[in-house]
């Protein structure tokens, strides 16, 4: 049988019984913060969902997913799909580029679609390196980013 937490995430970092609750830094990295789960004897405000077979378990994911978009839709006020150079491109995800390392398609001020490329094509990205992420945001100014059609902006968020 397929328990709901493996339908969810399918590749949980935490062990069985276990659940993660944001990162935390161990020995210079950024690891899982896996935090045993307690049952939670305050039953008035948890509403509880009764999983009796698979079936269920498959129609309660469902039920989220639906829920998770509609809720992503409901405090996004833009759109997540736009037409540049008659065709659909998905909007503020960045992806691998053709000319530069990376590309994202976003909308400038005047609301035309626009592609920013941005990143060395031959360079890697060692942010896991606290030295070299804290020069490079230094050095690009990374407190003050800028907008989001700008390179900058989306060099300094991949960092």
């Amino acid at each position: 049988m397929i328990s709901l937490l493996e339908l969810l995430n399918e590749k949980s970092p935490c062990w069985k019984g276990y659940k993660q609750i944001g990162m935390k830094e161990k020995d210079g990295k950024q690891v899982p913060n896996c935090v045993p789960i307690e049952e939670s004897s305050d039953d008035d405000d948890i509403d509880e969902y009764d999983v009796e077979d698979e079936q269920d378990i498959k129609e309660f994911v469902e039920f989220m997913r639906e829920y998770q978009h509609q809720l992503s839709e409901a405090d996004c006020d833009c759109m997540l799909e736009a037409e540049y150079r008659g065709r659909t491109v998905p909007l503020g995800k960045p992806m691998r580029g053709d000319v530069k390392k990376f590309k994202v398609y976003v909308k400038n001020p005047k609301g035309k679609v626009v592609k920013v490329n941005f990143g060395a094509k031959g360079m890697n990205i060692k942010k896991n390196n606290p030295k070299r992420r804290k020069a490079f945001r230094a050095r690009h100014r990374c407190d003050n980013p800028g907008p989001r059609h700008k390179a900058r902006y989306w060099s300094c968020r991949k960092w």
